[in-house]
């Protein structure tokens, strides 16, 4: 009988067990830092492809159609500004794909701070000739970036579990095509009616349209968890993109307090150190000393993650078993 009493259960997986634990999984598999720490790398030394051209010149467009019209812009200069700093843009770090994707420190970074000059001269500027290039640009890189996002998950979550039997490559690219698509179109969904509530409530009552956008930000908190954990299925459990998505719901309603640790462990820490990553100027090669410290970290905190999915989920399920056999005594 004791042995089937609650108490007995054991506690649930730790934050720092699973960092240390990601910690060496990537020592002993140091090749797996190799995707995130290329693609800075040829974000930083590589061609820079810019859209400004084509901003400025859809702003030209824009601005004869109003003075034809007898509508004349305001604030010119500023709109030319922003479009300035859109110009700075670099459209290839459409690589870096949400929620899978290749990490990169670089495609992080302010316009304002990206590195235009580097140790092999100013980096050559590539522009954009039309909007349907631009479209044929962002489709392409989009599609590479989750390519290659679910074969680096993939690899690392091999890295991260004792299990033998892995998702194969092929399902991996496909499921994260799914799952990102999903996301996406369910941000979109959520987003666009919520920034026209606050935006008919500004209208209103500026003083009502900051109290909805706090609780806003309180519900985004709430759906961190969740949300980050959105691909693990996939690549731990070989599920489908929907069943690790609902799988992800279950798992944070039941474990919110220590996922919640965990989560925001893993952001404070990638946030933390991003800025000691990026202390290095684009000119020097000690940019490659925080390329080669962020692809490290970051693949450290993913396998992490992996580690810390799969012993959650064993977990509930060893927990969920003991408390239906106490049951039934």
């Amino acid at each position: 009988m004791n042995a089937q009493t609650p108490e007995t259960l054991p506690p649930p997986p730790g934050v720092m067990g699973s960092l240390q634990a990601g910690f060496d999984a990537v020592s002993n598999h140091i090749t797996l830092i190799l995707l995130p720490f290329v693609l800075d790398l040829f974000l930083w030394l590589g061609p820079r492809l810019s859209a400004g051209n084509l901003y400025h010149s859809l702003l030209r467009e824009w601005v004869e159609i109003n003075n034809r019209a007898g509508l004349p812009v305001q604030n010119l200069a500023i709109l030319e500004e922003r479009v300035d700093l859109l110009g700075l843009i670099n459209v290839l770090t459409n690589l870096r794909t949400f929620p899978i994707g290749i990490p990169s420190l670089l495609s992080g970074m302010i316009p304002e701070s990206l590195p235009l000059r580097t140790p092999l001269g100013i980096q050559n500027v590539v522009q954009i000739p039309s909007v349907l290039h631009m479209l044929g640009w962002t489709v392409a890189l989009t599609l590479a970036g989750w390519i290659g996002g679910g074969l680096y998950f993939r690899s690392v979550s091999i890295a991260a579990s004792n299990e033998q039997e892995m998702i194969n490559p092929w399902r991996a690219i496909v499921q994260t095509g799914i799952l990102s698509l999903v996301w996406w179109i369910g941000l979109l969904v959520v987003l666009f009616p919520a920034l026209m509530v606050l935006s008919l409530l500004a209208l209103v009552s500026p003083l009502l349209a900051n109290g909805a956008a706090f609780v806003a930000i309180l519900v985004s908190f709430w759906l961190i968890v969740p949300l980050f954990f959105m691909p693990h299925g996939i690549f731990v459990r070989r599920q489908n993109a929907l069943h690790s998505m609902f799988a992800s719901l279950s798992m944070s309603r039941v474990t919110l307090p220590t996922s919640s640790l965990f989560v925001f462990s893993v952001i404070i820490l990638s946030t933390g150190l991003n800025y000691l990553w990026s202390v290095p100027s684009g000119d020097s090669w000690m940019m490659l000393v925080g390329i080669a410290g962020h692809a490290f970290i970051t693949t450290v905190l993913l396998a992490a993650s992996f580690i810390y999915y799969r012993d959650t989920t064993d977990w509930l399920k060893n927990t969920y078993e003991r408390f239906r056999s106490f049951r039934t005594i």
